[in-house]
């Protein structure tokens, strides 16, 4: 089929490492809780859509929470860092500014402690990233195309129309950005329980069907010992009945190429195609912290990987945004998206009323995320939706096989 999205072309943000970038941000990270206040007021004061705060609450150290916010330092559209830390955490702020140093980033840092209290800092903050924003209006602008990009696709408050419609959508474009060169990243694994011989027989190789065997026992394993599967009392209000149909559901969103492999938490796709991202905690810390506690947190793993956009695909509806990348909010369910039309970006539910094909709502996506692309905002976007959420979780940085004990 001739598709009308395969020439779409923008232009993006040029960065040191090669990669290309959907918008050009100055992120305000705080270190601990204590410096949560001053950094927030930074980005309240600087009143810019490009000025964003995330941050670790933390005091102490959590090697899965460092290395996600170095992957946001990181991220392709990000262009500045201002880091704000207490000055006796263990996640110094100075060790930040290095990393977007060394990225080609506009960065800067500083301890409230150093600086004389709240008021002293906020003002040398906001100054600092004024500066910053001027600065980036000289980033060097280049042609982007969707082979340019990283998407990824989560789901939150299902219901019956996921399955039918909204993941479906989600999926048929999956497999059309990876004809055209792109990268598409799925989660989600404990919502895929029941699955595993669809998930395996869609691996590229060897090493990719053991990535995935080993992922989803792990997250058997996982939601045994929390004695909790993913499938909440709003599933079924919104007419879902098991784990395993909302399983199929949320596995639609993936479509149907070959699985390359298996993300960790702020792990980069080696190559464009199809990839599934791991965000349970590793055995031995299955307990500390909890697998996508809200949605935003799988948001923000799914950022960590450098897509440019998330899509949030939800039945009930949501109002999240996200910080870094923007969010595009889209639902199977026509009904939720006239109610909520404010929030949701997208109705794949006119699939169900015969309104379009599957093809051409698929297309509709392509062009809105084309749209997204070269600087249309999105609904959280204009409504000033950024949230994140960066917990303590315990995860290795790859995917780490057992090997196999022989006799």
């Amino acid at each position: 089929m001739e598709r009308g999205y395969l020439n779409l072309q923008w232009e993006g943000f040029s960065r040191q490492d090669d990669r290309l970038g959907i918008r050009n941000k100055v992120l305000v990270i705080y270190t601990v809780e204590c410096s949560s206040f001053v950094a927030k007021e930074i980005t309240r004061i600087s009143d810019h859509m490009d000025v964003e705060c995330v941050g670790f609450s933390g005091c102490t150290d959590n090697e899965y929470a460092v290395r996600l916010l170095i992957s946001l330092i990181r991220h392709p559209n990000v262009g500045g860092v201002l880091a704000v830390g207490l000055g006796c955490e263990y996640v110094q702020a100075e060790w930040l500014a290095d990393i977007a140093e060394k990225e080609g980033k506009q960065h800067a840092w500083m301890f409230i402690q150093t600086e004389g209290g709240t008021n002293k800092s906020i003002q040398k903050g906001v100054t600092l990233v004024s500066e910053m924003l001027d600065a980036l209006k000289k980033t060097p602008r280049v042609p982007m195309t969707m082979s340019d990009l990283v998407i990824g696709a989560e789901c939150g408050g299902s219901d019956y129309t996921s399955g039918l419609a909204g993941n479906v959508v989600v999926g048929r474009f999956y497999d059309s950005l990876v004809e055209m060169g792109g990268t598409a990243i799925f989660e989600e694994i404990v919502e895929a329980i029941g699955l595993i011989d669809l998930l395996t027989a869609r691996a590229v190789n060897k090493r990719a069907r053991e990535e995935i065997q080993y992922t989803y026992d792990k997250a058997l394993e996982y939601c045994k010992s929390v004695r909790q599967y993913s499938v909440s009392p709003g599933n079924f209000a919104g007419g879902l009945s098991t784990i395993e149909e909302k399983s199929m559901g949320a596995l639609i969103k993936s479509g149907t190429k070959p699985i390359e492999g298996v993300l960790k938490v702020a792990g980069k796709p080696n190559h464009p195609g199809l990839w599934l991202l791991d965000s349970t905690p590793d055995p031995h810390w299955m307990q500390f912290g909890i697998t996508n506690p809200n949605d935003n947190e799988g948001l923000m793993d799914l950022i960590s990987c450098g897509c440019h956009i998330v899509l949030l695909v939800t039945g009930r509806g949501n109002v999240v945004g996200s910080a870094v990348a923007p969010c595009v909010k889209i639902t199977g369910n026509s009904h939720t998206y006239a109610r909520m039309k404010g929030d949701m970006d997208f109705d794949a539910g006119r699939v169900l009323a015969g309104d379009c094909t599957l093809d051409q709502s698929a297309e509709s996506l392509a062009q809105m995320i084309a749209n997204v692309a070269s600087g249309v905002l999105t609904k959280s976007e204009s409504l000033g939706h950024k949230e994140y959420f960066i917990p303590y979780k315990y995860q290795e940085k790859q995917v780490t096989i057992p090997p196999k004990c022989t006799m």
